[in-house]
């Protein structure tokens, strides 16, 4: 009998033991707490997570851990127990001083806080999030491309180097301790609201505003362009700095819950972040659209397109889908409204229609209009080339013969030579122009400047692919058979406009003849040298290459006939050559002031004409002396 109550009683012994020591380790940490709060709940001045009491902030976060697990054990051993109520107590004045001290925190440390100063303090070490793993940030730099397959943020604490970092780690402390006791929500609550104010009023100073589709459709575009202007800064800024920072801020602090993380995270920046990306979806909607407002739109794109990434990785969340698909949606809008000015724009080309003669057979504005346009349509190769990637290209037949550099094979033609969208359709905007400009070159009188008229077009535009990122898209080939074209109307145009002129003298300079021969041959020359000269006085070739080069070839192909029969025969005219009004040197001096659109210095009269052939001229001797 003594033996079964020596068994029946140790039970009950335990049990009041556990209860005593539970309620024991209840009674000790209730009272560490109760001496801190006291402490610190009657400072005015000083607060317990600052620089000179941290360490007992840590004890305190330690202690209240400690109480909340003591608590759990008493609960279940005695869920009746008085101390209980206390404790629990105890530990809402707890939560109140450490949520005090949260939003404290929060609040006075706002510059270094500040997502910049967070994401600057980041990017020292060149990492970016990875989007392969949601959880992962990859080292781009610093360490090879290495990943960490954990939570964002606990692979990130050691990145925040240089200033005062400690802000930063008693948010994570406070936040930590309040998740594992219990008061998540309560933390939460007060770090949603200060840094969704942070996030407005950074979004405000970014010029960053709340416009509805109607209200940016009754904008004029003097006043939407340099919204544009201003959204074209803000996103950059928004999406490296603002947003980048809140999401390293967040990872950070609510490293123990990804839950958090992500519900925090979206409630503070999703609303901003779809009023940032559904701007350039509402001004690719606005219903003026025209070529010349291309740009900015393409502008937009580039922006947003190179963005992508970094919104994808930053809003990688299920949570912010919403984000995700505003800046996809974004990217289609303005691509509708980039190919919908394009289309505008070959449409004004094919409906171009002004019937006034370039005097001098310059370069048309068209030709200017359209190649200035489409190189810094080139400079955009990157988006144009996904806008432009899966849209048919519509070609109408016949074009002019005139126009393919085979002479009318097809190779020359866009649809043949390019397999790239963007590269047939530029070389079929270029094939369009030119063959408007083809049409224009008809009305002139003097077949010479029409040939003219063509060439310095052909090779303005030549020069704009050669010079700009159109060489690119269009290719060396390309250049090659259009400079060909170019030679090919330059030589056209010197054959007719001084055919007469190289023709009035003998081929063979050297063969004897009589001095009434001679006399009659140098009048002829000098008629046709002066008519030639007189009419192409007001011709111009803008393009300093193209003129050096044709003065060149009629300077040799003049010079060398005209100085061999004048020196072969000005002694048998009298030995002083008296009929020869124009000497060799003087040939050589007009042609040098030819092809600059006005009379050169020195002539003392002239009436010109494109074609008419009307006027008259009196030239002098005088510039006889002047050296090219």
């Amino acid at each position: 009998m003594g033996k079964h109550l020596f068994r029946s009683s140790p039970p009950q012994e335990k049990q009041t033991a556990h209860q005593s020591l539970a309620e024991t380790a209840v009674q000790e940490c209730m009272s560490d707490i109760t001496t801190v709060i006291s402490k610190w709940t009657s400072s005015s001045d000083e607060f317990l997570f600052s620089t000179n009491s941290r360490s007992e902030a840590e004890e305190f976060v330690e202690v209240v851990r400690h109480l909340h697990s003591t608590m759990h054990r008493l609960v279940a051993v005695n869920p009746s127990s008085e101390k209980l109520i206390y404790a629990q107590n105890l530990m809402q004045s707890a939560m109140n001083l450490l949520e005090s001290e949260f939003h404290r925190v929060l609040k006075e440390n706002k510059q270094y806080l500040h997502p910049e100063s967070v994401s600057l303090r980041s990017c020292r070490s060149s990492r970016r999030f990875s989007t392969s793993t949601v959880t992962s940030i990859s080292d781009s730099e610093d360490e090879g491309g290495g990943s960490y397959e954990e939570n964002p943020a606990a692979a990130d604490e050691h990145r925040f180097s240089g200033g005062d970092s400690d802000a930063m780690d008693d948010l994570k402390m406070i936040a930590d301790c309040m998740i594992s006791t219990g008061y998540a929500k309560e933390c939460v609550k007060v770090y949603k609201t200060v840094r969704r104010s942070i996030v407005d009023e950074t979004l405000h100073s970014l010029s960053v505003e709340r416009l509805t589709l109607h209200q940016i459709q009754k904008m004029d575009w003097e006043i939407l362009e340099p919204k544009i202007k201003s959204w074209l800064q803000a996103a950059k800024l928004a999406v490296r700095k603002l947003f980048f920072g809140e999401r390293i801020l967040a990872d950070h602090v609510f490293s123990s819950s990804t839950n958090i993380v992500e519900a925090s995270f979206t409630d503070i920046t999703q609303e901003g972040a779809l009023t940032l990306f559904a701007f350039p979806e509402h001004a690719a909607k606005i219903k003026k659209l025209s070529p010349e407002k291309m740009f900015r739109f393409l502008d937009m794109y580039e922006s947003l397109a190179n963005l992508f990434v970094e919104i994808e990785s930053i809003f990688y969340f299920d949570s912010a889908a919403a984000v995700r698909s505003q800046v996809i949606n974004s990217l289609a809008k303005l691509g509708d409204a980039v190919r919908f000015m394009m289309s505008d724009f070959e449409t004004a080309i094919q409906k171009e229609a002004s019937k006034t003669l370039i005097v001098g057979g310059g370069v048309h504005p068209l030709t200017r209009y359209v190649m200035n346009y489409l190189s810094f349509l080139a400079d955009y190769d990157e988006s144009i080339s996904v806008i432009f990637e899966n849209w048919q290209l519509t070609v109408p037949s016949p074009l002019p013969e005139s126009l393919f550099i085979s002479g009318g094979g097809d190779d020359a033609h866009p649809e043949d030579l390019y397999s790239s969208p963007v590269s047939k359709r530029i070389a079929w905007v270029i094939l369009l122009t030119l063959c408007k400009i083809d049409g224009k070159a008809q009305p002139y009188k003097d077949v010479a400047l029409s040939y003219l008229f063509l060439a310095n077009n052909l090779q303005y535009v030549v020069v704009k692919v050669r010079s700009s990122n159109l060489r690119l898209l269009l290719g060396d080939d390309w250049v090659v058979r259009h400079e060909g074209k170019v030679n090919q109307y330059a030589e056209k145009f010197e054959k007719l406009a001084w055919g007469k002129v190289l023709t009035s003298l003998p081929e063979n300079p050297a063969e004897e003849i009589t001095p009434e021969e001679a006399r009659a041959l140098f009048a002829r020359f000098n008629d046709e040298f002066e008519a030639a000269y007189r009419k192409q006085i007001s011709w111009v070739i803008p393009d300093p290459n193209l003129r050096d080069r044709i003065k060149i070839s009629l300077s040799q192909k003049l010079m060398l006939v005209c100085t061999e029969f004048y020196e072969v025969n000005r002694f048998g005219l009298g030995g002083d050559a008296f009929n020869a009004r124009y000497t060799p040197e003087d040939v050589g001096n007009y042609l040098s002031d030819l092809y600059f659109g006005s009379r050169g210095s020195g002539s003392s009269s002239t009436t010109t004409g494109s074609g008419s052939g009307t006027g008259s001229t009196t030239t002098g001797k005088s510039r006889g002396g002047r050296s090219h």
